[in-house]
């Protein structure tokens, strides 16, 4: 009779004390914070802000990171043109989305007054108005994770001040995207985006600028105050689920590129009689994608508006002249000599400079480095063309 008094009294008193939080607020608002995916798009983990009513029972997420996949979607990413939108959906789905794809959750609730939840409850649903959803992605500075940031930042009682949460040796923008990118084993992205990017992304970031990563803005809202509270309570998992992450797999560029090094090597030594064929095909190919590579880069600097992709070392050896040069490869031309002694001299100043270059370059090219000082050497020889 006794345990039966004391479980009705205590299920009262916790009725009691719920109405008498949903009567204070009737609103609860957290930050969730998402681990990485699998794919290169969920491979920095993702940010979105959860608004519940208590008194409706209404549960929905607040998503800075949605676009739409249209005809064009390719051309105006490329570009940087391509727009990001605010998307509402409701909790039950987001968190089936993220079982699915076995991405666990945590959530950081928000300690600010009733008045400024109500407050920032009304901007994210005029941000979420079809005239106001949309805006241009930088994946530095305006992003799905930035946004949530500066939105919960306009509307707290008091200004926000974050503790440093950066190690002492600040890293740079490159080397925090680094160390995602290696613990989810996306060796050929992250050879791609040293390529595209170029200097700027060399800076190192001020402890604020590091919040354009979840992980980031979970350390830096962990330990931020506004005025002298906390502003938000300790992470609590919402979801746990195993990392989907793969083990490292063979296929490396370091490995590919050393093979294919080495492969060439031995055909521009080797004396038989089809090596002269098989390496002018090389050579045909090797400097024309070099080549194209360099036109990309110059397009990604000149023609977008992606300003990270600007002052870009690696065209000093994807040559955009390369292009040209390669469709006369094997034919008798003395300006074509001059040309490769050119590129060998030019390619030995880059080897020395490598590593002292303001934009740090990726190792797992030295290979083609080296291919390029061995043909290029070759090929200025007069009446040799590689051979």
């Amino acid at each position: 009779m006794k345990t039966l008094v004391f479980t009705l009294s205590f299920i009262l008193f916790s009725l009691q004390a719920s109405f008498a939080q949903t009567a204070a607020c009737p609103l609860r608002i957290t930050l969730l914070t998402c681990t990485p995916g699998e794919e290169l798009y969920s491979t920095f983990g993702h940010t979105a802000i959860r608004v519940q009513e208590l008194t409706t029972g209404l549960d929905l997420v607040y998503n800075y990171g949605t676009f739409e996949f249209a005809p064009d979607f390719y051309s105006k990413f490329i570009r940087g043109k391509l727009l990001y939108s605010l998307s509402v959906e409701n909790f039950v789905d987001f968190l089936y989305t993220y079982q699915l794809e076995s991405r666990s959750i945590v959530e950081q609730e928000l300690q600010i007054s009733c008045e400024k939840k109500q407050e920032l409850y009304s901007a994210l649903q005029i941000n979420a108005r079809e005239e106001n959803r949309h805006y241009r992605y930088d994946f530095l500075f305006d992003n799905c994770t930035t946004r949530a940031k500066d939105i919960i930042k306009r509307h707290t009682d008091t200004p926000v001040h974050f503790k440093n949460i950066l190690p002492a040796n600040t890293p740079s923008f490159r080397h925090l995207i680094h160390s995602y990118l290696h613990k989810g084993n996306q060796y050929w992205s992250k050879l791609g985006i040293d390529i595209l990017l170029g200097a700027d992304l060399d800076k190192k970031v001020t402890n604020e600028q590091a919040m354009f990563l979840p992980d980031y803005l979970l350390k830096g809202f962990d330990s931020a105050f506004a005025g002298s509270k906390p502003l938000v309570t300790p992470p609590q998992p919402v979801l746990q689920m195993p990392s989907p992450l793969q083990n490292k797999s063979w296929w490396h560029p370091t490995v590919v590129f050393t093979l294919l090094l080495l492969l060439v090597a031995a055909l521009t030594f080797v004396k038989s009689r089809w090596k002269k064929k098989a390496i002018s095909v090389f050579d045909f190919l090797f400097f024309f994608v070099l080549g194209l590579t360099g036109l990309l880069l110059l397009f990604m600097w000149f023609g977008t508006d992606h300003l990270v992709c600007r002052n870009n070392f690696n065209l000093l050896w994807a040559l955009p002249t390369h292009v040209v040069a390669a469709f006369f490869i094997g034919k008798e031309r003395n300006w074509l000599n001059t040309y490769f002694q050119i590129v060998f001299w030019l390619t030995i100043l880059l080897a020395v400079t490598w590593f002292f270059l303001p934009q740090q370059m990726n190792n797992e090219l030295l290979p083609v480095i080296l291919l390029i000082l061995i043909r290029s050497w070759f090929l200025s020889k007069p009446k040799a063309h590689g051979t």
